[in-house]
């Protein structure tokens, strides 16, 4: 699912905004942003599901060891604990990612014959797999609280608007937005405004330079000349710009 389809415009979006300002308190409300965000997720690939919810698990588990292991002074303990999280952590990205270049680097050095994984790589799997990191690490160094609630932590990690394309959010700098919040009518006028403005450069910036390039490029050569060309190289610039910025206004 992405922000500008029309599933996400007519029925996700506004399931959320309804519901979160309906159900009273912060759990509440809470409850809804970490059910929405795990149907955001699953909406291609359900069984996905499973990975990030088990990624979260580690990190919450770790969590609990590296807070023994402090209150217990074992620093030799607490790093063995670090270490063994992170390579975990990263494990599940490295097998999804990197293990078919891998393979076929281990062929082409080794002259062997291992066949490839080819193994479906999961939507916005290296963002949610620094964030779950970016948790752990700052535990270890003592720059945020434990977080004992393993839903809290899901929905840090699962958390939709920068689950698919980031960015990249450390957990202390939502920490306390997790645990308590205020809202007003003039952050949300000022939220609606720039996720207006981000869906029209998707719509009428972004789509239409990818159509001038899609079209130059996917045509005949004897047909269009070289300003043709150039136009579609800065239109195809353009498209990617746009596609960037509309996505970093909507997702803010």
């Amino acid at each position: 699912m992405v922000f500008s389809s029309l599933p996400f415009m007519y029925f996700f979006l506004p399931c959320v905004f309804i519901l979160y300002y309906l159900v009273p308190g912060t759990k509440g409300k809470n409850i809804v942003l970490l059910l929405f965000s795990l149907l955001f997720y699953s909406w291609g690939e359900p069984k996905n599901i499973i990975l990030i919810l088990l990624a979260a698990m580690i990190a919450w588990v770790s969590g609990f060891l590296l807070q023994s292991c402090e209150e217990k002074g074992k620093k030799r303990a607490k790093k063995a604990t670090l270490a063994i999280a992170i390579i975990l952590i990263t494990a599940n990205l490295f097998v999804f990612k990197y293990l078919d270049f891998a393979i076929e680097n281990i062929n082409i050095i080794f002259g062997s014959s291992i066949p490839a994984a080819n193994i479906l790589l999961p939507i916005g799997i290296s963002f949610y797999t620094f964030q779950i990191l970016s948790y752990v690490i700052d535990l270890y160094r003592g720059e945020v609280a434990l977080q004992k609630n393993y839903f809290w932590l899901l929905l840090y990690v699962s958390f939709f608007p920068q689950l698919i394309a980031g960015p990249i959010v450390r957990y202390q700098t939502v920490e306390m937005e997790i645990r308590s919040r205020r809202e007003s009518l003039d952050e949300i006028s000022a939220g609606l405004r720039r996720f207006i403005v981000g869906l029209s450069k998707k719509l009428l910036l972004a789509n239409s330079f990818g159509s001038i390039a899609e079209t130059v490029y996917g045509g005949d050569g004897a047909v269009f000349g070289t300003l043709a060309y150039w136009a579609a190289a800065y239109a195809y610039t353009l498209q990617i710009y746009f596609d960037f910025s509309a996505y970093s206004d909507m997702a803010i």
